[in-house]
């Protein structure tokens, strides 16, 4: 097993370091710079089109609304990456991983703004009312190459529905243990059999069911963590200054001795800052699309708020909470129990017990979300038929899960590693040559804000466009 764990690090590094980070900067760059840096200039509108309502289908039944689809693709944004992916980048990249994930959210957020605003676009009505959509959708339909959005949504059903949910569950696992602690044989099997249950209930009740209880996990469990990172900032406020030069240090080697520190900093940022706010992976456009708006850039906007949410609130703060315990980082367990001592130590032990109450949430809420992702990519392959196809679907997602449970934390964080770029290089095959759609679309948005109506797009606007289903008017 260490051996084979080995072998999927030297891949990783060699394809992280030399092919698909260099693509997502340059790609995250082109587009801030073509859309005009749209993640920092119009961040007020991604607030305000965040409460729009949702009007009822034609059936009368409630649509999915924006802040409805927010709170899906946040629940697996928002997952144990924001607490055991920033400890693993911190153990192995240092403080300056950090910075690398603040760098990567800022640039990122323009990815998320294109891809989302596509995924809108080319999205299709469900049998039951319901939308879908995502990159495989608009690789078929806007560049007219369907065995591309097949590759998307065989990788992306395999990355969350299974390497991802068992990410999820590994996590939940590590963290009882570290709050219960103890060796116990019965643990892993039993936690993990709770969480299928626990997730088969929701899986089994549609897209509806799965957005009004991500609704409700989603702020509790963000606003449960902020308080807890919150108290150990305030009790720890004199060592702030220290935190964010050692961020700020650690991410251009003015404090690192090692001569690849630098190197490990970035690429560590960059990693576990695309696995935990998902900008560029060609994940939340999935649940982007499921949302009832007026105009495709108002999710656009509302994703690329999601960047932000995630990473420079979640994850900062659970930075925050690590860097201020001054830990020692050389030897560290990588992971939500670095995470769960620094709350121990500036706390006390009940801190750790909540965490693991968060943890569940979060990593409960991510398995939702990811369950949807691979739905929505199934049907895309089969459509209609196999009707089959789904319930089996379910079933595998809940044995992933369970074994997930059982799992060394060190291959199944590598995995996830493999799985995650290579969607993420598939996604960009397809956002960087459509991206000028995106971007027609935004311009067609800033005009009808500039004359003080809300923005509602419609296919006549942009005739051209072909294989556009759902914005007839």
């Amino acid at each position: 097993m260490d051996t084979l764990d080995s072998v999927i690090v030297d891949i990783n590094d060699v394809f992280w370091s030399y092919l698909l980070i260099p693509i997502v900067i340059g790609a995250g760059l082109y587009f801030t710079i073509r859309s005009k840096a749209v993640q920092v200039r119009m961040f007020p509108e991604m607030i305000r089109v965040l409460g729009d309502k949702a009007e009822p289908d034609a059936y009368g039944r409630k649509s999915v609304s924006s802040f409805g689809a927010f709170t899906i693709s946040a629940a697996a944004r928002v997952g144990t990456g924001n607490i055991a992916g920033v400890a693993a980048a911190i153990t192995l990249g240092g403080p300056g991983a950090v910075f690398w994930m603040w760098v990567m959210a800022t640039v990122g957020a323009a990815s998320a703004f294109v891809e989302s605003a596509l995924a809108q676009l080319y999205k299709v009505r469900d049998y039951d009312g319901t939308y879908r959509g995502g990159p495989a959708y608009y690789m078929q339909r806007g560049l007219g190459k369907r065995w591309l959005g097949v590759l998307f949504a065989v990788t992306i059903t395999v990355t969350f529905g299974f390497v991802f949910n068992a990410v999820q569950a590994n996590t939940i696992v590590s963290v009882v243990g570290g709050s219960f602690g103890g060796a116990a044989s019965w643990r892993e099997p039993v936690i993990g059999a709770a969480l299928a249950a626990l997730l088969g209930l929701v899986i089994f009740g549609g897209v509806r069911r799965i957005s009004s209880v991500t609704q409700v996990l989603v702020p509790v469990m963000a606003v449960l963590y902020l308080l807890l990172g919150c108290a150990v900032v305030i009790l720890n406020i004199d060592d702030l200054p220290r935190v964010i030069a050692d961020i700020v240090g650690g991410a251009f080697g003015f404090r690192e001795v090692a001569g690849g520190a630098i190197g490990t900093a970035i690429q560590q940022g960059i990693r576990r800052g695309m696995f935990s706010n998902e900008a560029g992976l060609g994940s939340a456009p999935n649940a982007g699309a499921a949302a009832e708006v007026s105009h495709p850039v108002k999710q656009g906007l509302v994703q690329s708020l999601g960047v932000f949410f995630d990473t420079i609130l979640i994850c900062t703060m659970t930075a925050f909470i690590i860097l201020t315990t001054n830990p020692e980082l050389a030897g560290a367990r990588q992971g939500a129990d670095l995470t769960q001592n620094a709350l121990n130590a500036s706390l006390g032990n009940w801190a750790g017990h909540v965490l693991t109450v968060v943890v569940f949430m979060l990593a409960f809420s991510s398995m939702i979300g990811n369950y949807y992702y691979g739905q929505s990519n199934i049907e895309f392959i089969t459509g209609d038929d196999k009707k089959w196809v789904l319930p089996a679907f379910r079933v595998l997602v809940l044995a992933t899960v369970f074994l997930g449970a059982l799992g060394s934390v060190s291959i199944v964080w590598n995995l996830a590693d493999v799985f995650m770029g290579f969607m993420a290089l598939v996604n960009m095959a397809a956002i960087i040559p459509l991206s000028g759609i995106a971007f027609r679309l935004l311009e067609d948005y800033r005009a009808q804000r500039r004359m003080g109506i809300d923005p509602v797009f419609a296919r006549d606007r942009m005739p051209e466009l072909r294989d556009v289903d759902c914005w007839q008017r």
